[in-house]
């Protein structure tokens, strides 16, 4: 009995021990699952603690898909163009050794400053024309137009309804030889030939230009001059102010701000404009985008052509900034 005893308890205690080495090893396997997935879990739930607690965070998150596009279909290729305009073209070949001689020659070429210089010219004139025609058309419709005034800014883009390229077509037929204002003011006998003078010349590429661009000039104008309090007209009226005194006291310095941005979104493109030069411009109204085209076209000198690029966007960025500077400090002082 008694070795029946001691040798069930010697059973008992060889099981207790497989079970206890067994219940070890199981541990042990899943220890590093388990310290492998604690960080992970951390991680996770700090990422959502900082989504929730920033908002920051949940902002660049919704701008995510954004940001990539820009970033894969913008930067990107910019990148690559700076990059360019350090190498050089010899015949078929780019030498990527890095150099300046594509900002040398630059600056060495009278001809490319001369054409910069003459391309801010005329944007900075086109510009101008362009916010002279847009105010007009924009205080009428913030002021005069009481009803439908969504009628009235659809049909602010109806040009834009067809191509631009079409749109310079139809000022290349307009200003033209045979064109239609030659044919008329010959029908009504103001003239008796043709005028050579109204196509093929820089005032055909301001007028172009203006005209292909007014409604983004209109729109910015239009909301500066709808957000204006007209309790502040009425005011002004009450104190004896005549309507032209309440427009340079009230309206006009309230309008500004959408002056200022028609002006920069009709001047920052219409510098590196090629296609409106090139169909109305004749060889007096070329500007820099013409020969930037060139060098990526027909003279296959991409490394030239990126630089003349990265010069443009440099000078544009400094007179925007220089420009957005100043009238920001103009304002800080009259107020």
């Amino acid at each position: 009995m008694r070795n029946e005893s001691h040798l069930e308890a010697g059973d008992s205690v060889c099981m207790f021990r497989m079970i206890t080495w067994g219940n070890q090893m199981t541990d042990q396997a899943q220890a590093p699952a388990k310290s492998y997935a604690e960080p992970q879990m951390s991680l996770a739930f700090r990422a959502r603690a900082m989504f929730l607690k920033h908002e920051w965070v949940r902002g660049y998150t919704l701008l995510s898909p954004t940001l990539l596009v820009m970033i894969l279909l913008m930067c990107l290729p910019l990148f690559m163009l700076v990059a360019y305009s350090f190498w050089t073209q010899n015949y078929l070949d780019i030498d990527k050794t890095p150099t300046l001689a594509n900002y040398e020659a630059f600056f060495q070429k009278p001809i490319y400053i001369a054409l910069m210089m003459k391309s801010i010219r005329m944007s900075l004139f086109c510009t101008f024309v362009t916010l002279i025609l847009a105010y007009p058309m924009a205080y009428f419709i913030a002021f005069k137009v009481t009803s439908n005034k969504l009628v009235w800014l659809i049909l602010i883009t109806v040009p834009f309804w067809t191509s631009y390229l079409l749109r310079v077509f139809a000022w290349k037929v307009i200003l033209g030889f045979n064109g239609v204002v030659n044919s008329g003011l010959i029908s009504i006998g103001i003239i008796d030939e043709p005028l050579q003078f109204l196509l093929y010349n820089p005032t055909a590429v301001v007028l172009t230009l203006a005209h292909a661009w007014a409604a983004f000039a209109i729109l910015p104008i239009y909301v500066s001059l709808e957000k204006i309090d007209r309790s502040f007209l009425e005011a002004a009226t009450d104190l004896g102010d005549t309507p032209t005194e309440r427009f340079w006291r009230i309206t006009w310095p309230l309008s500004l701000p959408g002056m200022i941005a028609a002006g920069l979104l009709v001047f920052i493109p219409t510098v590196g404009d090629y296609v409106t030069p090139r169909l109305v411009g004749g060889t007096t109204g070329i500007m820099i985008g013409n020969i930037i085209q060139s060098q990526f076209g027909k003279a296959n000198n991409w490394p030239m052509g990126a630089a003349l690029s990265v010069i443009s966007m440099l000078l544009i960025a400094l007179l925007v900034v220089t420009f957005i500077v100043s009238t920001t400090r103009a304002r800080a002082k009259g107020s």
